[in-house]
Parts: structure tokens; sequence; C-alpha cells
């Protein structure tokens, strides 16, 4: 058998090998607000990445528009007074020494007369869930025959509502479904017609298992320091000079 001695440095040696050869960057994209935006109107593309001091490059439909310098970890591109040309599928690349490292996935902008009656979000029980609890949201326009889309916003896909006022049902909330959410509504046809984005709310998601195991965890540490405390007294007195 090897020694414990080597058995211990060969653990070492490959958890260095682990942190040396790191997994390549990953990066989010996603509108701020999200939605769809009327002529006129405006968004931000954010591009967020836990990257080096490299930078980002916007494409869109494949082609360069500009270079984005990475502030912490993201880069944002605004969109101002928004027209028909500013359509199209976006993207970025992170670029580190003119070797491009990551891509992220393509978001879309698309600039819409606003035609509906601006829906309103709800959410139950409430804004401020636990974790594991049951979540319903409804959006609600004056329109029978509207669709709807809800925006989480940080994220690229939107999830379709049901017709007819139908709620949409998440189960089992984490912290990973709290943020800021809004909604918006469109009826069929060619071309669709498009309501503005309803108004936002926030969604938060308390872990009060996590929180409950930390206070556990630090009156454990507690007890623990006490104990030393009151060992180290005893020691101290049994060799004193008495």
């Amino acid at each position: 058998m090897l020694p414990v001695t080597h058995v211990l440095a060969f653990g070492a040696w490959l958890a260095a090998q682990s942190e040396a050869t790191p997994s390549a960057p990953t990066i989010s994209i996603f509108l701020k607000p999200p939605g769809v935006i009327p002529p006129g109107g405006s968004t931000t593309i954010c591009c967020v990445c836990q990257c080096g001091n490299g930078n980002f490059v916007l494409y869109k439909g494949g082609h360069w528009i500009r270079t984005l310098e990475l502030r912490g970890s993201r880069a944002e591109f605004s969109i101002s007074n928004a027209t028909k040309k500013d359509e199209g599928g976006y993207s970025c690349h992170y670029v580190d020494g003119g070797t491009v490292l990551a891509r992220s996935e393509t978001v879309e902008v698309r600039v819409k007369e606003f035609r509906l009656p601006r829906p309103v979000l709800s959410v139950l029980p409430g804004h401020e869930v636990a974790a594991g609890a049951y979540v319903a949201f409804r959006c609600t326009i004056a329109h029978a025959s509207a669709g709807c889309f809800l925006y989480l916003e940080g994220q690229v896909e939107a999830t379709l509502l049901p017709k007819g006022q139908g709620d949409f049902n998440l189960s089992r909330m984490h912290k990973g479904n709290e943020g800021r959410y809004s909604c918006q509504c469109f009826t069929g046809g060619a071309p669709l017609e498009w309501s503005a984005v309803s108004k936002t709310l926030d969604l938060v998601v308390r872990d009060y298992t996590r929180c409950n195991t930390v206070r556990l965890a630090l009156g454990a540490a507690v007890l623990v320091l006490l104990g030393l405390i009151v060992a180290e007294a005893l020691c101290s007195r049994r060799h004193g000079p008495h």
C-alpha cells in the first residue's frame, strides 16, 4: 500500500491541476427591460460573463456592430429611439488577445406598434414566498383571444401563458425563480398585434431551511468555542502553582 503522505500529495496535485485548467467561460445575454419595444422606444442588450480582462464584441445577424468594454462582469449596449432597422438577432462574443473564448445565445430585438391595452401582472399567494411553495402568475388583459408571454429579467426565453386568463403555475419554488417579472400580450394574425409590457413585480423566495441551517451551524460553532475556552481554563488550573 502507498504511504498516506503519497496519497495526500497525489490528491493535492489533482486539485492543483483542476485549478490550473479552468473551464471555458460562459456568457449570458438578455434584454433589459425584456419584451417587444415600440418605435421610438429603448432597450439595453446586457452581456454577462465571469471572464478576465478581455472585451465583448456585439454582433447582429452575424455582422460586427461594435466592441464593448467589460465593466466588472458585464457589458451593455443601449438602443434608443428604436426603428425597424434595430430589429434582429444579437449575440456577444468574449474576445481576449484576438481569440474568441466564448459565444452567447442569440437574443431577438423586435420593434412593433402597440395596439392592445396594457396588461396587469399579478402573483399568488404574494410577492414573497417560501422555498418549495406553490406560486401562480396571472396576466390580465381586456382582450379575450390574446395570448401573453411571461418574462423574467435576465433570461432569454419567455414563457407562453395559457389563453383565457389562465394561471401559470410554478411549484417547488427555489432561489433561481426569484427576480423581476413582467408580461406582454399579443393577438394572432398577420401581422401580430402587441400590447405594452406590464408593470414589473419583484418576486422574493425565502429559503428558511437554509437560514435555519446557518443558525444551527453558528450555534454549534459558538458551543465548540465555549467548550475550548472551558477546556483551556481547566487545563491551566490543573497545571497551575496550586
